[in-house]
């Protein structure tokens, strides 16, 4: 089972939060893409955009955080962050 955690921060307050299960099976990618759409949807988000910085950060933690500078409209919070809680692996 893949377990994804997405939550939305402002100001150090955590304002909404998720976890998507995923238990296809797709591609580690996928799920993941797959998982942060769904929350996009639930929070009423626009997706966020994958800058290099964003990357490298989920690559080497398993945890990214998209800020202003990662979505096309304006958002009314700090962050939203995305965490890795559970992966299978085969």
């Amino acid at each position: 089972m893949f377990r994804l955690w997405v939550k939305i921060i402002k100001e150090n307050h955590l304002l909404k939060e998720t976890v998507v299960d995923d238990g296809s099976d797709k591609t580690r990618t996928h799920k993941i893409f797959d998982g942060l759409e769904e929350a996009c949807i639930q929070f009423d988000v626009c997706k966020p955009i994958w800058l290099d910085s964003t990357i490298a950060d989920f690559k080497r933690l398993s945890k990214a955080r998209f800020t202003a500078d990662n979505f096309i409209e304006p958002i009314d919070f700090d962050y939203m962050e995305i965490q890795v809680l559970e992966e299978d692996f085969l």
